[in-house]
């Protein structure tokens, strides 16, 4: 029996991957891999490409969907990001989080690392975006706005991110 056996996704990477991914999570912290997992299969769409492209036209990137100035912060760019293996890119994973080490305690937590991380510790009432005070975020992020009532919350930008570890955990998805 696989190491891995159980952990969400992992049918679709490679050992090496999960080998990688385990450390990450071990070395800043994150409880759990599965969470790792799902969020990378969120951004990348069941992928782990390193190639894939957000599809709004950010210009986004990858196993994270690293964006242009994200990229070149890290020492890198989105050009090359997307030439390396999904297992290579997971060392500028590793690297985009490591500042946030310590304070990704759940899913949600690491997964607003991600996406907007003045949400990282919020309860899932924190508001991140509304109509009002950041149209421009909110009109980019309306999908997310799960009862449609002008305000996104931490715990809707977790539903959809929640459902796709539940999907990973499913014995098709796992060793």
């Amino acid at each position: 029996m696989s190491r891995y056996a159980g952990v969400a996704w992992s049918r679709h990477v490679s050992n090496t991957f999960l080998d990688r991914a385990k450390w990450t999570c071990d070395d800043l912290g994150i409880p759990s891999l599965d969470d790792l997992m799902a969020c990378m299969a969120w951004e990348s769409a069941e992928t782990f490409s390193p190639r894939v492209k957000n599809g709004a036209g950010s210009g986004a990137t990858g196993l994270i969907q690293f964006m242009p100035k994200t990229a070149i912060g890290l020492g890198v760019t989105v050009e090359i990001l997307e030439r390396m293996t999904a297992e290579d890119q997971l060392n500028y994973v590793w690297k985009y989080f490591k500042p946030y080490k310590g304070r990704l305690k759940n899913l949600g937590d690491l997964y607003m690392a991600i996406l907007w991380p003045a949400g990282i510790g919020k309860s899932d009432d924190y508001v991140l975006w509304n109509k009002e005070d950041r149209p421009t975020t909110y009109i980019q992020n309306k999908g997310l706005d799960v009862n449609k009532d002008g305000a996104i919350t931490r715990g809707e930008c977790l539903v959809k991110v929640n459902a796709m570890l539940a999907k990973g955990k499913r014995p098709e998805n796992t060793l």
